[in-house]
């Protein structure tokens, strides 16, 4: 939900942050993960996505595997120049310390990081489902980026946008790779971050914007896959990118593109019903929801109401690419750009105005698409071309 129960560390008007390290792990838009000391994340060189373990803390590689793979999908169109390699960020299992990822060429691998990331099992979702190319939408052009959505781990499964004729989601045993169900809806992949779970009427569900648009599903036993509700939203070059956010049991959907607004939709086991409308939008960066409020980095740093949709304030300067994280100090982290770090104060400080705190300009060499992360006292930033670069907050 991009809420951190870490400090920004600003103190006393500064933001002390200090070059730890910086790698670089092939290109890709994979964001990196932090679990217990270790960061994964993935890229692409010499024709093979890398799937590395680093140690988070120095920088230095604890192990990597890799494996054959395109540069794009096999059924990819369009818009080559902005992307390439792997776009899905790792999911990680606590219970088995299994690593789960999905190459932009459909490559679905679990990995054993208690092994060095020995392989456990490993499918292509285009060879096992045979995945169409998606649909083009309209008049405008043809677009496929290949697989970009991350897997989500809900107890014994694993649940992947597949979007094939099987089922939009399908599960898969953690452990087996076992198809397990396979949602009610067949609707195309979307061009997101994946599925988010969510709870409707005490009932364990998951949402995602797929390419139609909002799909809930049950995930209760006996009704897994079972479709709670949809609400049609397709985008022109079925381009939807910045994913649902939940809070309770509401969902905010937006795009950019023939969609340019925001909309907040409240889900029973009924259905999805509007409870506001916006002709603001987030065209790349999935809202995060605090205390009330909503924002995003897109363009600018925008902040609504949650309750009304009302804005409550612009600012900054973002460009396309963008990610943001409310720290425990009620600060924002903001990632954007081309390789561009901020930090801004939330409405919670600063209600009727954007207000900058810090500024580091120029840390990236391209593209700031992968998520920043912040974890014990260090942010992690990465951009498309695979340069990680480690901050340390200094006491």
């Amino acid at each position: 939900n991009d809420i951190s129960t870490a400090s920004s560390g600003w103190n006393n008007g500064k933001w002390p942050l200090r070059e730890a390290w910086h790698v670089s792990v092939g290109e890709g838009a994979s964001s990196p993960l932090i679990v217990g000391g270790q960061l994964f994340t993935m890229g692409w060189q010499n024709n093979r996505d890398q799937v590395v373990c680093l140690d988070a803390k120095s920088g230095k590689p604890a192990w990597r595997q890799d494996y054959a793979s395109p540069k794009y999908g096999r059924r990819a169109t369009g818009d080559e120049g902005i992307y390439s390699g792997p776009s899905s960020t790792p999911e990680f299992d606590g219970e088995s310390g299994y690593l789960f990822t999905l190459g932009i060429d459909g490559d679905l691998n679990c990995w054993n990081t208690r092994a060095q990331g020995k392989a456990v099992w490993s499918q292509n979702l285009y060879e096992k489902f045979d995945v169409p190319q998606r649909p083009k939408v309209g008049r405008s052009g043809l677009r496929d980026y290949g697989y970009t959505s991350s897997p989500l781990v809900q107890g014994k499964w694993l649940i992947v946008e597949v979007g094939a004729k099987q089922g939009n989601l399908i599960a898969f045993d953690k452990l087996t790779d076992e198809r397990v169900w396979s949602s009610q809806s067949t609707s195309p992949a979307g061009h997101n971050a994946g599925p988010t779970p969510i709870t409707v009427e005490n009932t364990p569900c998951v949402a995602v914007h797929n390419h139609d648009g909002l799909l809930v599903v049950r995930l209760d036993q006996g009704q897994e896959g079972k479709t709670v509700a949809t609400y049609p939203w397709i985008t022109t070059f079925a381009n939807n990118i910045a994913s649902v956010s939940v809070h309770g049991d509401s969902v905010l959907l937006t795009s950019a593109y023939n969609q340019n607004k925001i909309e907040r939709l409240k889900i029973t086991l009924k259905g999805a019903e509007k409870v506001w409308q916006r002709e603001e939008a987030s065209k790349v960066c999935t809202p995060v929801i605090h205390e009330g409020r909503v924002y995003w980095a897109w363009q600018q740093l925008v902040c609504l109401d949650f309750e009304t949709g009302k804005v409550q304030w612009k600012g900054g300067r973002c460009g396309d690419p963008g990610s943001c994280i409310v720290t425990s100090d009620s600060r924002l982290i903001v990632w954007a750009g081309g390789g561009d770090l901020t930090l801004v104060e939330t409405a919670g400080r600063s209600p009727d105005r954007y207000t900058e705190l810090a500024a580091q300009k120029g840390i990236g060499k391209s593209d700031a698409w992968p998520h920043v992360v912040l974890a014990d006292k260090r942010l992690y930033c990465k951009d498309r071309s695979g340069q990680i670069v480690c901050l340390e907050i200094s006491p």
